[in-house]
């Protein structure tokens, strides 16, 4: 029996950034066809423009109304708007923040009534979508409203390394009183969960870091490591979790400690996103975890120096790509399992 192709929503993110040309780049290569089916929300003439700048007269797409007339060879697009939009790569606009967001509504709509299996998120510039999206400071804030505000956590992901945050887009000095037991219980939770369903660990290892330089020195350099992580860190392992810190994140990461691990829980954004970056930048995935639904990202921004230049590097949303189709496969095995358990 032929395996049912994955069918693959993809927000368009800001137009003038990098997102539409390394999607195009991605899709001029036929193979990925083998492994789902595409379904791009964006203005066609968004896409006709970078199609025109590269002179890519051999890339063909398939206009649709509804995901179940896509082609499963060709990039199929929705439209999302009439108007012939003047694209202006490297530049932000409040029209781009529309679109953008409007790209999102409508994955979302569609992966809400099946018609897609995954979303990958192209990406957006938060400060023009914020223009008439004044709450809007992230995907996965956004992804978490959409699931009826479903907990979740941010989980980067590249071939050797797991990171996720216990904070996401907030400012560093309201880092430390978001930091409380009921907060990393949360996020310990959601972390085991998505890795023993998401990526089949039964019993997974994870690493929790400390908040403060060098675990907070027994209380001389802030309170809270002692106080609030090493309790929940040590409750989870008593429980018969392989839990373990918190860890120094200067100590943890130089002494290459972090490759004993499945997946580590940091305190904050760039606490995880510094040492996952500089070991994967170009090629890594943003993981919105947690969520009843699928969603990734490429960990790169909008790149408006390099837009319109020909020089963006589609490895990572391949990755984003092949990541969401191995979660959306391994949740069907994880559920074929659970259902196999209660036969027997």
């Amino acid at each position: 029996m032929t395996e049912k192709k994955i069918i693959l929503g993809i927000s368009c993110g800001d137009i003038h950034g990098v997102g539409l040309e390394v999607l195009i780049k991605a899709f001029s290569n036929n193979t990925l066809f083998d492994f789902c089916t595409p379904i791009l929300y964006a203005p066609i003439s968004a896409v006709n423009f970078y199609k025109k700048l590269y002179n890519w007269q051999d890339f063909n797409y398939h206009v649709i109304t509804d995901p179940q007339h896509a082609s499963p060879k060709q990039l199929n697009i929705i439209k999302i708007s009439e108007e012939e939009i003047a694209v202006k790569p490297g530049h932000s606009t409040e029209l781009a923040g529309k679109i953008a967001i409007k790209s999102i509504d409508l994955a979302i709509e569609d992966l809400k009534k099946k018609s897609t299996d995954v979303i990958v998120t192209l990406p957006v510039n938060k400060q023009n979508i914020s223009l008439t999206h004044k709450d809007f400071v992230g995907h996965t804030e956004y992804f978490s409203q959409a699931c009826d505000n479903t907990p979740n956590l941010m989980l980067l992901c590249n071939d050797n390394l797991k990171i996720s945050t216990a904070t996401n887009h907030i400012p560093i000095s309201k880092v430390s009183d978001s930091i409380n037991r009921s907060v990393l219980e949360e996020k310990i939770k959601i972390l085991i969960k998505t890795l023993q369903i998401d990526f089949l660990i039964s019993k997974p290892k994870i690493a929790v870091l400390s908040l403060n330089p060098h675990g907070g020195d027994n209380g001389l350099i802030g309170d809270e490591d002692l106080k609030i992580i090493a309790p929940v860190v040590d409750n989870f392992f008593n429980g018969g979790n392989l839990i373990y810190g918190p860890y120094s994140a200067d100590g943890f990461f130089g002494s290459g400690n972090y490759k004993n691990f499945d997946a580590i829980l940091g305190m904050y954004h760039d606490q995880a996103l510094i040492p996952f970056k500089s070991m994967s930048f170009g090629a890594g995935v943003n993981y919105t975890a947690g969520l009843p639904i699928i969603r990734v990202s490429p960990d790169h921004g909008v790149g408006y120096d390099i837009a319109g230049k020909d020089v963006a590097n589609i490895n990572s949303l391949l990755s984003a790509i092949f990541l969401s189709l191995e979660i959306h496969k391994n949740r069907l095995l994880y559920l074929a399992n659970i259902r196999k358990t209660d036969n027997n």
